[in-house]
């Protein structure tokens, strides 16, 4: 085996730990095919080289544009050996968008697949590019790393992109210190080994991903990448895999029970089930448990520029219902080592506001300073981080999710939460879940209109039932029945895709 690196800051390390404990198991599979740590390890090591090679000065930043397959998964990897920062895209994204990015990033190197070849082509810009087909005449000509390179804990790991209020994404560079903190805190929560088998759900563009690859890899665990056709026979595929750690976003618990795959007992592997990058509900939480009954359940919350999640809450059914808020489960304290404070306009609240957050954990900013503008907040002599999010906080520190700030809109000159009305149009009969959108209103202003799932119901008998709970100010304007909500490409909800499509333009931006 090759010679690995003395100890370090580097995020890399997590793999270096799993590679000591498991050198000959499974690290990463994809469909039929799959690599044990030490074949990992020594692609890493090879492509860390052609990096390398390729940059001279320093591959300070790489660009992984590949579909979720080992070209994508080692080259990870063989970034963070090479001391680089990964930027991880999806290839499926519009060109302009993944050009900007590429651009925004300072992009030195791009690994990609035959997806990826063809999406950096249209994007028409000049970078270098290694991908499988070039493995073979790279590594004559470029020597393998001996060792992965040093870095220091205020240098970058990933360059990750959210969604800009302009349109524009916005590049948050996390290092490989706030990692350090994150998944040191992860370590002392959860008992993850060497013979469990971690989901990969969510897109290697999403930063839940860093969760599910290197707490697994910490543990010398498996990643077993789900193909998008075993969403469709969920609990076969965990079954066949003997999957123990499940991670993605909320709406996924509503995609499965729909198509039937939420049955009692039929996912009885499951030791541990995450979610996080939206609001999770109580019965769907109700839903999963039942089908993964030996499971423990988590509620994750946390914005990109604080490194994956900063807050967590276990799920109990009577404590966590009695404390729930819109059906919401509650996100929990905000990690150890971090301070928080309540935003209620310009002065602080000791029980509800907008959450801002300071620590190790948090970025220092946006790539481009000029979108850190009302993001970050300097009060008592410190740099705080504004997620955006309205929370209430209890006595003993944990956190009720509230709903965003930007999902609190006028309707004829009442304050309206969209939470509320998604909330209250859940309890209608027939309704499985709904989410609510505005749109432009014949007489000016903004209206509301409900998308729901489950049994199609009058909306006559939608409205008399939600006069119960909504004044008439709040009361929707339209009810459309949907088999299912879109799912953006990190799985999420497409509130705006339905916001486009209620106020009759479908077609948006790139």
């Amino acid at each position: 085996m090759t010679e690995t690196s003395a100890p370090g800051h580097g995020l890399h390390e997590r793999f270096l730990r799993g590679l000591a404990l498991s050198p000959g198991r499974t690290a990463i599979r994809v469909g039929s095919e799959s690599l044990t740590y030490e074949e990992l390890h020594e692609r890493a090591l090879r492509r860390a080289g052609e990096l390398r090679a390729s940059a001279p000065q320093g591959p300070h930043r790489v660009a992984v544009l590949a579909d979720k397959g080992l070209t994508a998964y080692v080259g990870i990897l063989a970034a963070l050996y090479a001391g680089a920062a990964v930027v991880p895209l999806n290839p499926r994204f519009p060109a302009e968008r993944t050009r900007r990015m590429l651009t925004t990033a300072g992009v030195g190197t791009v690994v990609a697949d035959a997806v990826g070849r063809a999406a950096l082509a249209e994007t028409e810009l000049d970078l270098p590019v290694l991908g499988e087909s070039e493995s073979a005449a790279a590594s004559a000509s470029a020597a393998a790393l001996d060792a992965p390179a040093a870095v220091g804990p205020s240098d970058i790991a990933y360059i990750l992109f959210t969604s800009g209020s302009t349109g524009r994404p916005k590049g948050v560079p996390l290092t490989h210190g706030g990692n350090r903190h994150y998944f040191d805190l992860l370590d002392r929560r959860y008992d993850f080994g060497p013979g469990d088998v971690f989901s990969q759900n969510v897109g290697i563009n999403f930063d839940c991903a860093i969760f599910e690859l290197f707490c697994a890899w910490g543990a010398g665990a498996a990643v077993d990448v789900l193909p998008a056709a075993a969403h469709r026979e969920l609990a076969a595929f965990i079954a066949e895999r003997r999957m123990t750690v499940w991670f993605s976003v909320p709406s996924h618990i509503s995609f499965i029970r729909g198509i039937g795959g939420l049955r009692p007992g039929t996912m009885p592997t499951l030791r541990w089930s995450f979610f996080a990058g939206e609001a999770l509900l109580c019965d769907d939480v109700a839903d999963w448990q039942a089908a993964a009954p030996d499971s423990r359940i988590e509620n994750l919350y946390g914005p990109t520029e604080l490194t994956v999640t900063i807050t967590g809450h276990r799920w109990s059914p009577e404590a966590s219902r009695s404390r729930a808020v819109n059906g919401v489960v509650p996100i929990g304290p905000v990690h150890p080592g971090h301070d928080h404070l309540l935003l209620d306009g310009e002065g602080e609240s000791a029980v509800e506001g907008e959450l801002c957050v300071t620590g190790p954990q948090m970025a220092a900013g946006y790539l481009d300073p000029a979108d850190n503008e009302g993001r970050f907040l300097e009060r008592h002599g410190r740099r705080w981080y504004r997620t955006g999010d309205r929370v209430r906080r209890l006595a003993d520190g944990e956190l009720l999710y509230l709903g965003r700030l930007d999902a609190q809109v006028q309707i004829q000159g009442h304050r309206v939460e969209l939470a509320e009305v998604d909330h209250a149009a859940r309890q209608c009969t027939g309704v499985q879940n709904a989410v609510s959108v505005t749109r432009p209103a014949p007489a000016g202003g903004l209206e509301l209109v409900v998308y729901y799932t489950g049994e199609r119901v009058p909306p006559a008998t939608l409205r008399r039932e939600l006069s119960a709970h909504l004044p008439e100010g709040m009361m929707p304007k339209a009810f459309r029945h949907v088999p299912e909500f879109p799912l953006n490409a990190n799985r999420k909800v497409d509130r705006q895709r339905l916001a486009r499509e209620a106020a009759g333009t479908p077609e948006g931006p790139p």
